[in-house]
């Protein structure tokens, strides 16, 4: 059981990472891929795009997590 919750903060660890990462680099740059310069609102938007595709290993974190928690209480 110990592994299993030894994995799930390492994978959280990673997310989290990866997530900070992401954010930083939106907010931080001046000009996107395509050359348009970044306002307040289009960093938000970006922002928004990248939190919504974290959505999915978040629910995948938490789904972890729940079944970690029923198989401590069967032990």
């Amino acid at each position: 059981m110990k592994k299993q919750w030894i994995f799930w903060w390492l994978a959280n660890i990673i997310w989290i990472i990866l997530f900070a990462v992401g954010s930083a680099v939106v907010w931080l740059r001046t000009v996107d891929g395509a050359g348009v310069t970044q306002t307040i609102e289009l960093k938000l938007v970006a922002f928004i795009v990248l939190l919504s595709a974290f959505i999915i290993p978040f629910l995948f974190q938490m789904v972890w997590m729940i079944v970690n928690l029923k198989k401590g209480r069967e032990n």
